[in-house]
């Protein structure tokens, strides 16, 4: 994991936010999502300097994972790094307008 990726993993691990269950590095698909929230059907992905090449296969990744009923939440390592408040402060605006999934799996 990134220094980025830990830290917020340490804020989603168990049900440590908001009761809601986050798994890291999760298969969707032909995809792996950095985290996945089954329950609010919540991808965040966690994004370093290289993925400022691949602006053409995250959109084209992120349509998939939308097409399977995800959101995907994208966010710079720098901002969960340096303010994680607001990548949190977006997953708390993502479960507000999001009934939980019902089956809470893919």
């Amino acid at each position: 994991m990134t220094p980025a990726e830990a830290a917020m993993w340490r804020i989603l691990r168990g049900r440590g936010f908001e009761a809601h269950k986050f798994r890291r590095q999760t298969r969707i698909g032909r995809w792996i999502a950095d985290f996945c929230c089954y329950e609010l059907r919540l991808v965040i992905e966690l994004d370093g300097g290289v993925h400022r090449l691949r602006e053409v296969e995250d959109a084209a990744r992120d349509a998939d994972l939308e097409q399977r009923g995800f959101t995907v939440l994208r966010f710079g390592n720098e901002a969960v790094l340096t303010n994680p408040n607001l990548v949190l402060d977006a997953v708390r605006h993502h479960a507000a307008r999001q009934p939980p999934h019902p089956s809470g799996s893919a």
